[in-house]
């Protein structure tokens, strides 16, 4: 119980640190505040390494797409992947749920570092129009998208149906997906104690190449993924 509470203490006082330091970067050049949400990917490895003991093992680093634009398809089930993505991929852009957008402070960051929210289950304007928005961002920058088939945080065992989002960003865009499967659940759970001494194992598997129907592609990412979860639980 003490590690626990000491590692939530020195990771959230650490998030508020930068924050406030970089507050004066929502004025300036976005590469400035993308380099301090960096920073938070590196605080939370820190964090985990020296307090709870963690091993963060990374596989499959030459899987990474380096000449092709492409877009990342995570599985969810810590808050440690959207700080930690950060530090391997290219300032990669989150689609994130809406209600992050609105958190004082924390939200203007997710804005200016371009994170595209959008409302679960619901169907609205903005909604409809987030397709163009991320083909307008594919076009125009050489940060890959991020999206959690999965919605939200999930425990390690479970294994839900990935909604169609990832499916649609696919068809969309034409360009190539990065799948990533992380066991960090079993360190960093989204509810109860962490536990300590244990390995976080980021596996990044090979790409999905464009042109499959998204129904075919939709089942060959999920089965990539949780067969690669299942491997590294």
């Amino acid at each position: 119980m003490i590690r626990n509470f000491l590692f939530s203490f020195s990771f959230f006082l650490g998030i508020i640190f930068i924050s406030i330091i970089f507050l004066p970067s929502l004025l300036l050049p976005q590469k400035i505040t993308l380099f301090g949400g960096k920073l938070m990917g590196y605080w939370s490895q820190y964090c985990l390494k020296i307090i709870l003991s963690t091993k963060i093992v990374i596989k499959g680093k030459d899987n990474i797409i380096n000449d092709e634009k492409f877009f990342i398809v995570s599985s969810h089930q810590s808050m440690f992947e959207t700080f930690f993505l950060q530090t391997i991929f290219n300032s990669p852009i989150f689609i994130l749920k809406n209600e992050l957008m609105r958190i004082p402070i924390f939200g203007w960051y997710l804005k200016k570092i371009g994170s595209i929210s959008i409302k679960r289950d619901k169907v609205t304007k903005d909604n409809l129009n987030f397709l163009e928005d991320i083909s307008k961002i594919i076009q125009n920058s050489k940060r890959p998208i991020v999206i959690f088939p999965q919605a939200t945080r999930v425990l390690p065992e479970e294994r839900p149906p990935f909604k169609k989002g990832a499916s649609r960003i696919y068809e969309k865009l034409n360009i190539y997906c990065q799948p990533v499967a992380i066991n960090s659940g079993y360190v960093w759970p989204k509810k109860g104690v962490k536990s300590s001494n244990k390995i976080i194992t980021v596996s990044i598997l090979k790409p999905i190449e464009p042109g499959l129907q998204k129904e075919e592609f939709l089942k060959i990412l999920e089965k990539k993924i949780y067969n690669e979860l299942d491997l590294i639980s």
